[in-house]
């Protein structure tokens, strides 16, 4: 999915299905959604690349989005207005298409812009481990524009809780600060590892064993761009890492 989607809607207080979305204090409609990352998944988000946001055990939300489930939407939700820091009686909580602009705190930044999506028949509690456990349910937000390696400040924003009803002036002041996109490029992404093997078979299911239990937390990978190798950065955990030795002396 290409990160290119952050114009703010002019139709934001509007949804196809003809349901109202949350009304704050004062009669104004609840425009987009601020979610609020849990601690330590602004780390995993930034790691690798994923197409969806999903965020499980949140209460107290209203619609398909909640409980994946047209079927069990409920009619009326409570959630908290983001920068009024009071009570929002919502006809119909978060639906698909929503926008949704998703934070971290320490301190409070902007890091991605999606929507609200339907969640998939089958979801693990650690989106990461597809091995994990089946989870009850989750809240997905389809990401649309990612700047967790740049975020910008959220200044202003209260969050008393991990998803926040957010006016249309509130969301598109948030949509300002990140300015447009910049321009894609290719690049070359390399890893290299001494393996020791009795064939090339045995040394690349070796190698694949290697990138699955190290991953990038540990193991540095190599980029470029493209027809400039000799711009070649070593990155791991997500920023540039020295592995020059001699000028760590």
């Amino acid at each position: 999915m290409t990160d290119t989607d952050d114009r703010p809607d002019s139709t934001l207080s509007e949804r196809p299905d003809g349901t109202v979305p949350a009304r704050l204090d004062g009669g104004r409609v609840a425009a987009a959604w601020a979610v609020l990352l849990p601690p330590g998944r602004y780390d995993a988000e930034r790691l690798v690349h994923h197409d969806t946001l999903e965020l499980t055990g949140l209460t107290g939300l209203a619609g398909d989005a909640a409980a994946g489930d047209p079927a069990a939407a409920a009619a009326a939700a409570t959630v908290t207005a983001a920068g009024a820091g009071a009570g929002v009686t919502a006809t119909a909580g978060p639906r698909p298409g929503d926008p949704v602009a998703v934070l971290t705190e320490g301190p409070l930044r902007l890091v991605a812009l999606g929507r609200v999506a339907r969640a998939t028949a089958e979801r693990r509690e650690d989106p990461d481990d597809p091995q994990s456990d089946p989870a009850s349910g989750a809240f997905v937000v389809a990401y649309t524009r990612r700047v967790f390696d740049e975020p910008v400040p959220a200044d202003g924003l209260t969050l008393n809780g991990p998803v926040s009803a957010l006016p249309a002036d509130a969301y598109r002041a948030l949509v300002a600060r990140l300015g447009p996109p910049p321009a894609r490029r290719s690049w070359l992404v390399s890893l290299d590892l001494p393996i020791e093997a009795e064939t090339p078979a045995e040394a690349v299911r070796l190698f694949w064993s290697y990138v699955r239990d190290l991953g990038p937390r540990e193991l540095p990978a190599f980029v470029s761009p493209s027809g400039d190798e000799l711009a070649m950065q070593a990155f791991v955990l997500g920023a540039e890492a020295n592995q020059d030795p001699e000028e760590d002396d």
